[in-house]
């Protein structure tokens, strides 16, 4: 099952699974999981492939993001000194004694939990990942595929070695390097922002599975592919904060938030590290 996240990442494999020859998967967005309009698509696209998601599995996962957002708002209010659960851009209130929820940090985590439940219906298939926004509850156990993860592969016998992380930063070196030797995809800022985005996703998964010094070169590979994209700023600040590498999160940031304005709408949505030392970084809003 492959389940595609950004526009590329959904409209090529999906064009290349309706007219080729070769066997036909299942191809998916991680973005729509939460509409029951394309849960009702993809059952009717693909239900005798395999167990698609239905309205019951809408509600609860639905009902359950609802619960969880709830204790940690609670959380929040009760003990305001403490760091704050709610996840920034998280929209959960309390109105009229019910909690409502909203914004895309919502729809999102709960894309992640239904896409998790698919997995529990359909154990016997694989899940390759094409990731749009990170769905962080998906790394633990996700190997790299080729440019993608494929989720739930790791295990005792086959597990995330230093070797193979060597491997898939070579595999989005290459990639690089053939991108910007090509001057029509050097040219193209539609190719640039796609293959920058996807080597930040690779980052996402090398840092999640403690591989800093790999992480690192993936984030500033995707710095260098595309300067404005705040996944990769962000992310590599992130790292270098956890790292204990606070100053030179700062002198990241702060060029970027000199260079890029624009930008910083996102990184203030995306980057924990922004967030916390932002405010030391002139041009901050």
């Amino acid at each position: 099952v492959y389940v595609g996240g950004t526009d590329n990442g959904r409209w090529i494999p999906t064009l290349l699974n309706e007219t080729s020859d070769g066997e036909r998967h299942v191809v998916l967005t991680q973005n729509a999981l939460a509409d029951m309009r394309y849960l009702e698509f993809v059952n009717e696209l693909y239900g005798d492939q395999f167990k698609a998601l239905n309205s019951g599995d809408s509600q609860k996962a639905f009902a359950d993001y609802v619960a969880d957002a709830q204790r940690r708002l609670e959380h929040d209010q009760q003990f305001p000194n403490e760091p704050k659960q709610i996840r920034f851009g998280e929209d959960v209130q309390i109105v009229d004694g019910r909690v409502q929820v909203s914004g895309q940090v919502a729809v999102m985590s709960i894309n992640e939990k239904l896409l998790s439940q698919l997995r529990e219906k359909n154990p016997d298939r694989s899940f390759a990942l094409q990731e749009s926004i990170p769905f962080e509850g998906t790394y633990a156990d996700a190997l790299p595929l080729g440019p993608l993860m494929e989720l739930g592969a790791r295990s005792q016998e086959n597990t995330f070695t230093p070797e193979r992380a060597a491997e898939y930063l070579e595999h989005w070196q290459n990639a690089a390097d053939q991108i910007l030797s090509d001057s029509d995809s050097a040219d193209s800022t539609a190719a640039l922002k796609s293959y920058s985005h996807d080597t930040a996703a690779a980052a996402n998964l090398l840092a999640a599975h403690n591989f800093v010094a790999e992480a690192e070169q993936a984030y500033r590979l995707g710095m260098q592919l595309w300067p404005e994209n705040p996944q990769s700023v962000g992310g590599l600040a992130d790292l270098l904060v956890r790292s204990g590498r606070e100053t030179d999160a700062q002198q990241i940031l702060r060029q970027f938030a000199e260079e890029h304005p624009d930008q910083l709408k996102d990184l203030d949505r995306i980057s924990a590290a922004w967030r916390l030392i932002g405010p030391k970084v002139p041009g901050r809003p």
